[in-house]
């Protein structure tokens, strides 16, 4: 073990008595009979208990224990004394003393105690390293990778940012197309104004109309009052479309003309307004493939996707997972409040087999609930979902004598999800970290493609 105790008590036999007994459990001990010098010891070198008396001469237990914390937050400080009293207990504790041992005690007390205070001082640190090697990847706005196709997307998007064009940013659901608008609004020269986001696949067309354009005083029963959309709340600044192809073909011939115009025309209005927003739009289908199908216009397409970042999947990032799972397991245990630092080996390896059908929203959700579910200080398998933990035979399974492809694995997974949850689409849309129409289109292109199932 190499922690590093600081011993404090004026009486000699005492105090030689318990550095004796720390340096048999194999701690590096520094002990000393002057509180003065245990203050002197801790602005010189570093400890990670100390263990102190609580009445000495000069500078007392308290003392020592009001300087740890400000020499040393990281330390854990440990009172011992004979003349125990719950006015003293209470504040050595509402000065964060670690625990408050009374005299005469038993020694496995103390090495319990001391345990316990290096327990928290190791999971403290483990937190420590785990945000700073996060933060070796987060590229100081919220995106975190070391994956050279997400950072080849950033260097575009950093030389795109200022020039003001339309951005379509693609990509299945759950990669972090809406992170990488945010990212583009950050670094252009419309930062410090308004950033809005609406998904136009969640509102029907009237009600997505009114949001986008909003409405004159008595354009319809129940406008009472003049109401600005987004895109003009938005001017000076950024608008967000996400799952644009979810738009109807009438609403998408009102948006051609704001991008051309640059104005808005409110529902129920006859005065266009003038409205300076930069518009950046994602979708998880093919927008070609809606093109040619007629559902989404060629004449905006080309007008949104003036520049295209098409956001690879999780299972084609592969170095990100561990990255971003150590990412989500300190965001949540820091949330729960819980001491859970680590991800054991097994989840590890069964997160790099598994294709994330959800991307990087299904992995946060699986880490959110190893987080809630852990007892101890490591996420195991047995927290995780019992359609993850049953997934461990799935990943080499061959087909007709060759290995699935990533698309046939995703279908396996969603089959075997849907069958956890009995058929309930949205708890299985849940788990796969996707929306409810993102799971509808898959199930949909199944039965496109396999007429007889």
């Amino acid at each position: 073990m190499n922690a590093r105790l600081l011993i404090v008590d004026d009486e000699e036999i005492a105090l030689r008595n318990l550095q004796h007994v720390m340096e048999k459990e194999g701690y590096r001990v520094t002990a000393t009979q002057s509180g003065a010098e245990a203050v002197a010891l801790l602005g010189k070198q570093g400890f990670d208990v100390v263990l102190t008396d609580l009445r000495m001469e000069g500078v007392d237990g308290m003392d020592v224990l009001k300087k740890s914390r400000e020499l040393q937050p990281g330390v854990e400080v440990i009172l011992i004394t004979g003349y125990a009293t719950a006015e003293s207990a209470v504040q050595a504790l509402k000065h964060g003393a670690f625990y408050y041992i009374a005299k005469p005690f038993r020694l496995d007390e103390v090495r319990k105690v001391v345990a316990e205070a290096l327990a928290k001082v190791g999971l403290r640190r483990e937190n420590e390293d785990l945000r700073r090697e996060v933060e070796r990847y987060r590229d100081g706005e919220g995106i975190i990778t070391q994956d050279v196709e997400i950072q080849r997307l950033l260097d575009m998007a950093r030389q795109i940012a200022p020039t003001d064009c339309s951005v379509l940013i693609t990509g299945e659901s759950g990669t972090g197309k809406e992170l990488f608008a945010k990212y583009l609004h950050r670094q252009s020269a419309r930062a410090d104004g308004p950033y809005t986001a609406i998904n136009c696949g969640a509102f029907s067309e009237q009600l997505l109309t009114n949001e986008l354009f909003g409405h004159e005083k008595g354009a319809f029963t129940g406008a009472t009052a003049l109401k600005k959309g987004l895109i003009e709340v938005s001017a000076g600044g950024t608008l967000f479309l996400d799952e644009v192809t979810e738009m109807a073909l009438s609403m998408q011939v009102k948006l051609l003309r704001v991008l051309q115009e640059k104005e808005v025309l409110r529902v129920g209005g006859t005065r266009p307004v003038k409205c300076d927003v930069r518009v950046l739009a994602a979708t998880n289908r093919d927008v070609t493939e809606a093109v040619k199908n007629g559902s989404f216009r060629e004449d905006l397409y080309f007008r949104l996707n003036v520049v295209n970042l098409r956001i690879p999947p999780l299972s084609r990032r592969k170095d990100d997972i561990p990255l971003l799972a150590r990412h989500f397991l300190a965001k949540y245990a820091s949330r729960m409040q819980k001491p859970v630092t680590r991800i054991s080996d097994e989840v590890l390896a069964r997160l790099m087999d598994y294709p994330f059908p959800g991307n990087v929203r299904e992995l946060e959700n699986l880490i959110e609930r190893g987080t809630a579910m852990a007892q101890g200080d490591v996420i195991e398998v047995t927290h995780l979902p019992e359609a993850f933990q049953k997934a461990g035979g799935y990943s080499l399974r061959t087909i007709a004598g060759r290995l699935p492809t990533l698309e046939e694995q995703e279908r396996t997974y969603i089959s075997r999800v849907l069958e956890e949850v009995k058929g309930n689409q949205t708890a299985a849309a849940q788990i796969l970290g996707i929306n409810r129409a993102s799971l509808w289109r898959k199930l949909k292109a199944r039965r496109e493609e396999e007429p007889g199932k």
